[in-house]
């Protein structure tokens, strides 16, 4: 009965314990819901707004946030979503160019951009299909691993204290998010059954209980927080800058393929298998349609959340029910002011401590993905170069700043390594000649890339479940013996 249970975590669909399904929810929420909260409260900040529209903000992000994360896991009609373990948020990628909007012309003409930019990514979607042979897995590769490396700044900073805390960089923020570290390792690679599987949340708590003592926790903003308060309909007047919609489609249409990225993330990592353009056109479509709705209440765009993706591929655990139940979770949160206030109250060097562990996840995801066809030369420069550029740029302040550049620019590719490498790739894999090496290298690899992506994934799911994946069979190329010694 334990095994059957356990293999249902495991499945895209049955019905996990309750047991089971709320700690491993509350994981997924724990890991999002800083990265959902924070975009709204920056760009509140940039924008001057009052504190009650500020909240406003935080509030819808965590409602949109929790809808089409649902409608991901139980498409419309069985075609508007992706129909994948993904978690949605309000996205990171589009902070820079809106912190620039925002200042500039301030929240409306977000809005008005945002209206804009979700029309585009429909309308990317629909097309997907047909334009998907510009996105190949050197190209998506690219952008996951790209992806994991740019979070790896974000987890440092909270492990920190937050780059906007007075006391960041100071030993007791390191001492908690150590702490909460070492608790998620304990939990991933000692423990068994839900323990093991729901490792981050019940290492967040270990690190919660620790910053106690350190006065982290400040219960006064869920004192002060409503019980119940719905969305308001157009709380802002939307604006229409031609300037501004220009840069926030260009975002839009890279924001996609960070989405592709994580959608192939998701599937390679947690199902050993490549996205259907069926389910990555979903997505897309879903994801642009609830952009466009959200900018009416005061939504920022949303997209797939990379740490998120870092759990599917560590856990293994795929059940639509779990993502549900999380989007409900981040849904409630938003129509409670008082369970949102608790979220968002968990002390960021807790969250850079879980999350730390996760981003390198994602990371190695991106390799396996560019590994799958063999690392050929061409590819290795399409990526090499690609990831060069978009880390580089970004490290380097104000590199694309200078006298006589346009101010959109930088705005558009000074801020965003994924922006950068994201379409270097596209365009290395358009103009790079095929053959020669090439063609030798993927002949080698022929054959051995359906058994080394079984093994695979026959061991992440080991390591999950401290059950061996399949019984060995002396003499099968394809029987993986999983009776060896940890290392």
């Amino acid at each position: 009965m334990a095994d059957s249970k356990k293999s249902i975590l495991f499945q895209w669909d049955g019905v996990p314990s309750v047991g089971e399904l709320i700690p491993l929810s509350l994981q997924h929420v724990v890991a999002a819901v800083v990265g959902i909260i924070t975009p709204a409260i920056i760009i509140a900040g940039v924008c001057n707004l009052a504190p009650a529209d500020k909240t406003l903000l935080i509030q819808v992000s965590l409602v949109m946030s929790g809808l089409v994360t649902i409608l991901q896991a139980y498409p419309l009609f069985g075609k508007f979503g992706a129909g994948l373990p993904i978690i949605m948020g309000t996205s990171f990628a589009y902070v820079p160019t809106l912190q620039a909007i925002g200042a500039a012309n301030g929240i409306g003409a977000i809005l008005g951009a945002e209206l804009i930019g979700g029309i585009v990514a429909v309308l990317f979607g629909f097309f997907f299909k047909k334009i998907r042979v510009l996105f190949p897995n050197v190209v998506t590769g690219t952008v996951v691993l790209c992806i994991g490396l740019s979070l790896y700044s974000v987890a440092i900073g909270y492990m920190a204290g937050g780059k906007s805390s007075a006391n960041f960089g100071a030993p007791q923020n390191w001492i908690v998010a150590l702490i909460t570290l070492a608790a998620c390792i304990y939990f991933s690679n000692f423990a068994k059954g839900v323990f093991k599987l729901g490792s981050l949340l019940f290492g967040m708590l270990v690190g919660y209980v620790v910053s106690i003592p350190f006065g982290m926790i400040n219960y006064d903003s869920v004192v002060n927080a409503s019980w119940v308060e719905l969305p308001h309909f157009m709380p802002f007047a939307l604006e229409f800058v031609p300037a501004t919609i220009a840069s926030v489609t260009i975002v839009f249409i890279v924001a996609a393929l960070e989405a592709v990225g994580n959608m192939t993330g998701a599937t390679v990592g947690g199902m050993d298998r490549e996205p259907t353009d069926t389910e990555l056109t979903g997505g897309l479509v879903s994801q642009g349609v609830m952009t466009m709705v959200g900018a009416f209440f005061g939504a920022f765009p949303t997209s797939t959340y990379g740490q998120n993706v870092g759990i599917v591929t560590q856990t293994r655990v795929i059940n639509r029910r779990v993502f549900a139940v999380a989007g409900a979770i981040l849904l409630v949160a938003g129509l409670a002011p008082k369970l949102a206030a608790i979220l968002s109250g968990i002390p960021q060097p807790v969250i850079g401590g879980a999350t730390i562990n996760v981003f390198g996840t994602i990371s190695m995801t991106g390799i396996r993905i560019l590994s799958k066809d063999g690392l050929t030369p061409r590819r290795a420069t399409i990526a090499g170069l690609s990831l060069a550029l978009g880390m580089g740029i970004t490290m380097t302040s104000n590199s694309l700043a200078g006298p006589g550049m346009p101010a959109f620019i930088n705005e558009v590719f000074g801020h965003s390594a994924i922006v950068v490498a994201a379409l270097s790739a596209i365009i290395l894999n358009l103009v790079l000649p095929k053959g020669g090496p090439d063609k030798e290298v993927v002949k080698a690899v022929e054959g051995a890339a359906e058994v080394q992506e079984e093994a695979v994934g026959a061991l992440y799911k080991s390591a999950a479940t401290g059950v061996p994946a399949v019984e060995h069979k002396p003499g099968s190329v394809k029987a993986y013996k999983t009776d060896y010694k940890s290392e």
